[in-house]
């Protein structure tokens, strides 16, 4: 079900999702923004966090062996210093258990004002088909719609994100 998408329905909805989530979701986003915005890479433990975060099933992928320390520390590093956008979320996924919805969400806190998190939720908000599987291109997409609808309300990108996750989990 589409939102009908206005500046006060965006933080009508935002406001809903921070006085349910704020606590436990504001801690892990600050504190990783934070740190990417002094150290502009992750270790194995942070990844673990930030994949517990966003999508906890995948818990004993993000702790595989397949994710020492270094190979995290080398993956998000290059990731977030490459100029090619193809490179810098498809590289992440290279690591055991990060998908389209937790590479954006290391994106997001890495870059907070350029990337969005994806999420089906956002997706349905959005009034979009959920494709059978994600494509660089559906990403292109997705992040180019949330940043020209985060300029046009001059609302920041996690305002909306947060909107329509909680407008399709009332609403869809």
């Amino acid at each position: 079900m589409k939102m009908n998408i206005t500046k006060e329905s965006i933080s009508k909805y935002a406001d809903k999702y921070d006085k349910n989530y704020k606590e436990k979701n504001e801690r892990v986003e600050e504190t990783m923004k934070k740190t990417l915005e002094r150290r502009r890479w992750l270790t194995r433990k942070e990844l673990i966090k930030i994949g517990v975060w966003k999508s906890p099933r995948a818990k004993p992928h993000y702790e595989s062996n397949e994710n020492d320390d270094s190979t995290v520390k080398e993956v998000t590093r290059i990731s977030f210093v490459t100029t090619t956008e193809k490179v810098r979320i498809k590289i992440l996924m290279a690591l055991d258990g990060v998908s389209w919805g937790v590479a954006s969400t290391i994106l997001h806190f890495a870059f907070p004002n350029k990337y969005p998190i994806m999420d089906f939720r956002v997706i349905r908000s959005l009034g979009w088909q959920q494709p059978s599987a994600y494509s660089f291109n559906f990403w292109q997409r997705y992040c180019k719609k949330i940043n020209t609808i985060s300029k046009k309300y001059n609302l920041s990108i996690r305002t909306v994100e947060k909107a329509f996750w909680r407008y399709d989990k009332e609403e869809g």
